[in-house]
């Protein structure tokens, strides 16, 4: 008898039922909050009118041009950030709290004011933007190069933030074996730390990704033509009012949330991200 109480699982007390109570209830407010906007504009096009925004040749080449410069400040996203990620995980530098805000400062940004920014920097008479045209014939305005310039300028913070988490989570006593065992820094990166942080990594992607698509207020003010999907959106929004927008903003809601879905799938390969869960 004894024994069997001994092992019977505890009742939880009455605060930590209210707890949960309240939690869930605030949890749902804020599921609600996000949902039933997402839905009552879902709701409001039909499959007729879908299909009629999407045989438009100017909505795809907007949504197209939107996927393939996302994609492209993904990869230059891994290629730029996950480095650095590495360094603030691994490294305790001089200053290192300092590069850790700057990381930070896209997401405080006003992204208008980011536009405006990168405008003075890469647009015709910016310090970088008129020497590269000058040389090189590279423009920012009016091309993709523009649009995945502002895309990686407000979306790089998730990368780095997501990989550095990633990297400093993996145990640097493992990293020191191997380099014990005779395997240099490039061989304990490539067999050790990455395969172990890569669920973060591809986390920080995954948004980095969802975010360049959606974004819009550095984009219009630096690039505005060619018009990403968010460009179109508003131009349609202006010319023929919200039932015209809301029909593409659910084309594209549909598409970027089914890639969302994928990329999720791909990366956790149905496991919990790294740190949660076993």
């Amino acid at each position: 008898m004894t024994a069997v109480a001994r092992h019977r699982p505890a009742r939880p007390p009455a605060q930590s039922l209210s707890l949960v109570f309240v939690f869930s209830l605030c949890g749902g407010v804020l599921l609600a909050f996000i949902l039933l906007p997402l839905l009552r504009l879902a709701a409001s096009q039909s499959a007729s009118s879908l299909a009629r925004i999407a045989a438009l040749a100017d909505v795809r080449q907007a949504i197209t041009l939107s996927l393939e410069a996302a994609l492209i400040t993904a990869l230059l996203a891994a290629l730029l950030g996950v480095p650095l990620a590495y360094l603030l995980a691994r490294s305790r530098f001089h200053g290192r709290a300092v590069v850790a805000a700057i990381i930070d400062l896209p997401l405080a940004v006003p992204h208008t004011v980011a536009g405006i920014a990168l405008l003075f920097v890469l647009g015709r008479q910016g310090i970088i933007g008129a020497p590269l045209a000058a040389l090189f014939g590279l423009r920012f305005w009016g091309t993709l190069a523009g649009i995945v310039a502002a895309m990686l300028f407000v979306s790089i913070p998730y990368t780095v933030n997501a990989a550095r988490i990633g990297f400093e989570a993996v145990d640097p006593r493992l990293e020191m074996t191997a380099r014990s065992l005779g395997l240099g820094p490039w061989q304990v990166l490539r067999r050790i730390s990455l395969p172990l942080a890569w669920r973060s990594v591809m986390t920080g992607l995954t948004l980095t990704y969802a975010r360049a698509v959606s974004e819009f207020g550095a984009v219009v003010i630096l690039v505005y033509h060619p018009m990403t999907a968010p460009v179109k959106i508003y131009e349609l929004f202006l010319r023929f009012g919200v039932d015209e927008a809301a029909g593409m903003s659910v084309l594209l809601l549909l598409i970027t949330l089914g890639l969302f879905i994928l990329l999720r799938a791909l990366a956790f390969g149905g496991a919990a991200p790294h740190g949660q869960g076993r």
